[in-house]
């Protein structure tokens, strides 16, 4: 048995990289490399920033969302209850943007819900979600909407998820997450949309078909992580899901190691409460496609417990001198480490015609695709209690780290 572990420890990340990589590439030839889809019609869009104390940051938000070159597009500001002054900010940039609207609510309900009043008050079918510490370039909405009005296929198309960036880069914290963003993120979405399940789409930057939200029932407004959560509901109800790599965000990451961790864990909550409230695709024949990425977040948590476990015993091995717990993980460590930088180099070889700075802070963080496996187990193992505990209110939120 002990074996067994052994080998499911070494070999599971060494074959999702493998995975991550041959779909990444698979991607590129297929995808990436053609021109990007005509921009066939110019249909309202909604772009729904929701708000939570971003006094400091919502001004360059609305600044830079107002300079898009699409000439159909609506910008809707929900204050979510701030304590700060993010309301009188807000209503202090109406008379400047003539584009911009204001939902200004007195209590915090949380992101989902602050979304769902956005699309009541949307006078687009296409609606366009990003943070309010974000910002989508100029022509972001040029990529994303043709995927929306393809005559072809466009119709069956629920949802669009863009290319989030750092913007933030003076600390090696932030560079790690930039160059995480390319190397894991961006390779997994790429693989998955080869699979034909985009499984998770960035909150940050990503545009719905409003009827496809409506078909769903919306965001569930008791789970911790909205996106991921609509994402699942989309796919349930056989809405299409892309990724458009050249639709571009700047987002601000976390600089401190408590700001980074707070932010991991919440998203790994919002997995364990996936996996919990969608175990039914089990019972329908037509979600099977929905299967294996179901049964990988599984073996991504039964990794980080089989981890802990070897590292322990190896732990003991070390003080005891026992050969039997000490295994021979050097030339499997040099294989994992191996196979991550050419991960890495794939995937910073595939982003950097997005971000021309991107190789130049590469050698900062070239390590980190070896060590992301045993900092998500961390993670992982520390929010496993969120798998067996419903969450019996909304999920509200707090102010995250915005960096330094």
């Amino acid at each position: 048995m002990l074996r067994i572990i052994e080998i499911f420890v070494f070999w599971y990340p060494a074959i999702m990289s493998a995975t991550w990589i041959v779909g990444a590439i698979i991607f590129y030839i297929s995808n990436e490399r053609k021109k990007p889809l005509p921009l066939y019609e110019t249909p309202m869009v909604s772009i729904l920033v929701p708000c939570y104390n971003e006094e400091e940051t919502i001004e360059v938000t609305v600044a830079e969302l107002s300079q898009l070159r699409y000439p159909n597009f609506e910008i809707i500001a929900i204050n979510d209850g701030s304590s700060d002054k993010t309301s009188e900010v807000v209503q202090s940039l109406l008379p400047i943007y003539d584009r911009l609207r204001f939902i200004d609510l007195k209590e915090n309900n949380g992101k989902a819900n602050a979304l769902y009043l956005g699309l009541l008050a949307a006078r687009g079918e296409i609606l366009m979600g990003v943070d309010s510490d974000s910002y989508i370039m100029p022509d972001a909405l040029n990529y994303i909407v043709p995927h929306f009005t393809n005559p072809f296929n466009g119709e069956r198309v629920g949802a669009v998820t863009g290319n989030p960036r750092v913007r933030n880069r003076s600390s090696l914290l932030a560079k790690i997450q930039l160059c995480e963003y390319s190397s894991i993120i961006s390779l997994i979405k790429r693989t998955q949309r080869i699979w034909g399940k985009v499984m998770t789409v960035s909150g940050v930057v990503v545009a719905f078909r409003k009827r496809a939200l409506l078909n769903c029932e919306l965001w569930d407004r008791d789970m911790i992580t909205e996106d991921i959560g609509v994402t699942w509901k989309l796919e349930k109800k056989f809405w299409d899901i892309r990724y458009e790599p050249r639709a571009l965000c700047m987002m601000l990451v976390p600089e401190t190691v408590k700001g980074l961790y707070k932010q991991r864990r919440r998203w790994s909550q919002g997995g364990m409460e996936i996996l919990r409230r969608h175990g039914n695709i089990f019972k329908d024949w037509k979600t099977r496609r929905m299967t294996p990425v179901y049964l990988e977040q599984i073996c991504s948590i039964v990794w980080a417990i089989c981890w802990l476990f070897l590292t322990i015993l190896m732990i003991i091995g070390w003080f005891r001198q026992d050969d039997f717990f000490v295994f021979p993980y050097i030339w499997k460590s040099l294989f994992l480490s191996t196979v991550g930088i050419i991960q890495f180099m794939v995937a910073m070889i595939l982003d950097s015609k997005y971000d021309k700075q991107l190789m130049r802070n590469a050698i900062t963080a070239i390590w980190y695709p070896f060590f992301y496996w045993y900092i998500n187990a961390i993670i992982v193992i520390a929010s496993l209690p969120s798998l067996f505990k419903k969450r019996k209110k909304t999920a509200t939120w707090d102010s995250p780290d915005r960096g330094l």
